[in-house]
């Protein structure tokens, strides 16, 4: 049984796809752009701030689901300019501590409303 996940302090999805599933033991959140969700907006154009967005956003949907990012298990980080990569490690680790989630981490062509980056994370119930 399948059920989708969504929260306030989350921003809506985009398009015909729901911002989480919460599939029993396993969540599955779709990524998640830089979105504040007060404004609709990206809250600026430092990638540190973005990525903190990011995570923001991701522990609101965990939270629906009654999880935090310590249930955490897979990561994939989206980025427009793998030049970030070290800026968004810096942030990334300030989120979660030891052991890490297995995580992948890939340069893309573009990102919806042209984000430098997007979040997508696999969290267990444990």
């Amino acid at each position: 049984m399948k059920k989708s996940l969504s929260s306030f302090a989350a921003p809506a999805a985009i398009g015909p796809y729901s911002p989480g599933i919460d599939a029993g033991s396993t969540i599955y959140l779709s990524g998640q752009l830089p979105v504040d969700p007060a404004t609709g907006n990206f809250p600026s154009d430092d990638i540190g701030e973005l990525t903190a967005q990011c995570f923001k956003n991701i522990e609101a949907l965990l939270a629906e689901a009654g999880l935090g990012l310590s249930d955490v298990v897979k990561v994939n980080v989206f980025l427009a300019d793998m030049a970030d990569f070290a800026a968004v490690n810096a942030v990334y680790a300030t989120f979660f501590t030891e052991p890490y989630p297995a995580r992948s981490c890939v340069q893309v062509a573009a990102l919806p409303k042209a984000a430098k980056i997007e979040i997508e994370v696999i969290a267990v119930r444990g």
